[in-house]
């Protein structure tokens, strides 16, 4: 069974961002659309099951699929819903082992290169540029240990810029859940 997640986003205070172009071009078109109850009540309905028709979303919050449709796409527009995607259950088509990665540069301004060449490699799932001890922290995905070793080693130990890495690798995900939008 593959179960559908939406990822939503939700920005509290544009002002704070840096837009390029395109993007403030779309927060001025949806800039006058607040976020209300129905809203949230959609998205939390939508993070639930993302396969979920507007005309059902529509009537367990009292209006119509039109509006649904149209919130959705206001939303979309606003850059608060991303897309959706496929959760799978990768060690079911083959692929056991799950790691994370603590990356350390050479140097933190070396990390859009860096971060575009982790890009390359397929069994990346996630970047993250982070606080702590590491810049980079990422997710990846592999057949089984040997795989691991040369994803590591060939290819992200590699990368011009990585100073070293340090993996962690999952024996169980526990949770992997959207958060409660009321809280």
């Amino acid at each position: 069974m593959v179960n559908i997640f939406v990822n939503f986003y939700i920005i509290d205070n544009f002002d704070s961002l840096s837009l390029d172009d395109s993007q403030q071009n779309r927060y001025a078109m949806s800039k006058n659309y607040e976020i209300d109850k129905i809203d949230l009540k959609i998205l939390e309905l939508l993070m639930q099951d993302a396969k979920t028709p507007y005309t059902e979303i529509a009537k367990k919050v009292y209006v119509s699929g039109g509006t649904v449709h149209v919130r959705m796409r206001k939303m979309e527009e606003m850059g608060i819903v991303k897309g959706t995607t496929l959760s799978m259950d990768y060690s079911k088509l083959g692929w056991d082992l799950t790691a994370f990665l603590g990356i350390y540069l050479e140097r933190n301004s070396l990390y859009d290169e860096v971060c575009a060449k982790l890009k390359d490699v397929t069994e990346v799932v996630k970047i993250h540029y982070t606080t702590g001890d590491y810049s980079i922290f990422v997710k990846i995905h592999c057949r089984d240990t040997k795989h691991l070793r040369n994803v590591l080693h060939d290819k992200i130990q590699k990368i011009d810029g990585v100073h070293r890495t340090e993996t962690f690798i999952s024996l169980e995900e526990s949770l992997n859940r959207h958060i409660n939008l009321d809280s």
